[in-house]
């Protein structure tokens, strides 16, 4: 399969990109490409013109100031993944990114194009739902800060405006120490999650839980958060009875059928997740 024609653009700065963002009709920004160049070879999307980000160095690069952390849209996974003082604030993510698919597609993939090709199953939208996490996007002439919970517009189609480029993701790592687990169900080592499970968890002195964080992926068109799940959780041990009451807020989710699961099924498996990734958190928090 080959692409449609296009025009190539190749601008070293961000303000470049903005300009071309602003003034360019029928435009599509490249990224890692790893989603981007499939679809342009299969057809499935017909751009006019094709704006590479590749070469703007300041899109790129992590940075940590006290718990804030703040990444630039075109930091490779890669970059995050291997990067020491991240792992040591916020271990989760890079348990997470070994379940994105192989070395390769994370070597080129970045964290703004996860975020604004917004595949439903992308374990990075759901561990910024973890978080919390603000996503920051420009155009040519003003700036948002636009929180996860309402990055999602639908399938595929995130919070941005056509004329807008995804510049840096910021979070707060949590305080102390803390358990965290990252699992998922997928049809192989690689694919896409048919539910992937995200879970943060802080115990006080008592070893009850303090702080709770649960995010599904997968199962809709954009992370869900189980906030009531969380709220159960907080003040009381992680027992049985506790993990039932999350398993039980998993399986009331609105979650789609597809080719590869029912949305019944994913609701069985969200289940069974939740409880594994909150017991694996827990002796994390112990340990």
């Amino acid at each position: 399969m080959k692409p449609p024609p296009f025009t190539y653009h190749d601008p070293r700065s961000l303000a470049d990109a903005l300009r071309l963002a602003g003034t360019l009709e029928n435009a599509k920004l490249l990224a890692g490409g790893q989603s981007l160049a499939p679809m342009l070879n299969f057809r499935y999307v017909l751009p006019d013109h094709l704006i590479d980000l590749n070469r703007i160095d300041e899109l790129s690069g992590i940075r940590i100031e006290g718990r804030r952390i703040t990444a630039g849209a075109m930091t490779r996974q890669r970059a995050l993944e291997k990067h020491e003082a991240l792992a040591a604030l916020c271990p989760i993510v890079r348990e997470a990114l070994a379940e994105v698919g192989h070395f390769q597609t994370r070597n080129r993939g970045t964290l703004g194009g996860s975020l604004a090709h917004l595949d439903p199953a992308a374990e990075l939208p759901g561990v910024m739902a973890l978080y919390d996490a603000h996503v920051e996007v420009r155009n040519s002439s003003k700036t948002r800060y636009i929180h996860i919970g309402e990055w999602s517009r639908g399938y595929m189609t995130p919070n941005l405006e056509p004329d807008e480029i995804v510049t840096s993701v910021a979070w707060d790592a949590w305080e102390g120490s803390h358990g965290h687990a990252f699992v998922e169900l997928a049809r192989r080592r690689g694919d896409f999650a048919i539910v992937g499970v995200g879970a943060l968890l802080s115990l006080d002195e008592r070893k009850l839980i303090r702080k709770a964080a649960v995010a599904l992926v997968g199962v809709a068109y954009g992370p869900v958060r189980l906030r009531a799940a969380e709220q159960a959780l907080v003040g009381k041990p992680l027992d049985d009875k506790a993990l039932d009451i999350a398993a039980a807020e998993a399986r009331k989710i609105e979650a789609k059928s597809d080719l590869y699961a029912s949305g019944d099924y994913r609701r069985r498996v969200a289940g069974v997740l939740v409880s594994r990734a909150l017991k694996t958190a827990h002796g994390r928090a112990r340990g």
